[in-house]
């Protein structure tokens, strides 16, 4: 889990009410470019492996702090506000000069809001680069290590790559999970099969 990060409200400046949100289709597109910019110069740099470790480390923190996720995402933060305090998360957290100045240039042209996308991105490219997949799992419930083990290697099998898991519980699936694996989605939960039910059943009355 990374670092709890907590701004008082004099680092917010209102600077009017600037909508910097984009629909996420253009989120991923721009987040697109950004990380192919990323991913060169790391290989080039020979830093993919800090690099790695430095996207794991940021997916946590936001998924961990509400306040890291406000900072990237709210348009009431000036441009110095977000540099100054990811300057600081950065030193921290201990990230690699490649991350370091990729967060720093996001700040500066407004468009923290793709980090998320950016590093969903970066995480699939660096996955690629070494034979690998990520597979997004929504479960119903936890996965036991035995369960996870043997999905991932179902997967494998499958794609004929090594497969990690990253893995989401919510509850209202009520049984089964979403799989998604690169472009290909599986859905075997509950939830899914009553709702395809339900709508069969209205085209029917």
């Amino acid at each position: 889990m990374g670092p709890a990060v907590r701004l008082v409200p004099s680092q917010r400046q209102d600077i009017g009410r600037v909508d910097v949100s984009e629909p996420a289709s253009i989120s991923a597109s721009i987040a697109g470019r950004y990380a192919s910019a990323v991913f060169e110069l790391s290989q080039e740099s020979k830093s993919l492996a800090t690099l790695e470790s430095d996207v794991a480390a940021l997916e946590a923190s936001i998924a961990s702090s509400a306040d890291l996720r406000d900072l990237i995402s709210s348009p009431l933060y000036s441009r110095a506000a977000q540099r100054s305090a990811l300057d600081g998360i950065a030193a921290k957290m201990g990230l690699g000069t490649v991350a370091t100045n990729t967060l720093a240039l996001l700040a500066d042209k407004r468009r923290l809001f793709v980090l998320p996308h950016l590093l969903a991105a970066l995480r699939a490219r660096i996955a690629d680069a070494k034979g690998e997949m990520t597979a997004d799992i929504t479960a119903a419930q936890a996965l036991s290590d035995a369960q996870a083990k043997k999905l991932a290697a179902t997967l494998s099998k499958q794609s004929g790559k090594t497969v990690k898991l990253n893995v989401a519980v919510d509850e209202s699936l009520i049984g089964g999970m979403i799989v998604k694996l690169g472009s290909k989605m599986i859905d075997t939960s509950v939830a899914s099969k009553l709702a395809s039910l339900q709508h069969a059943m209205k085209e029917v009355g």
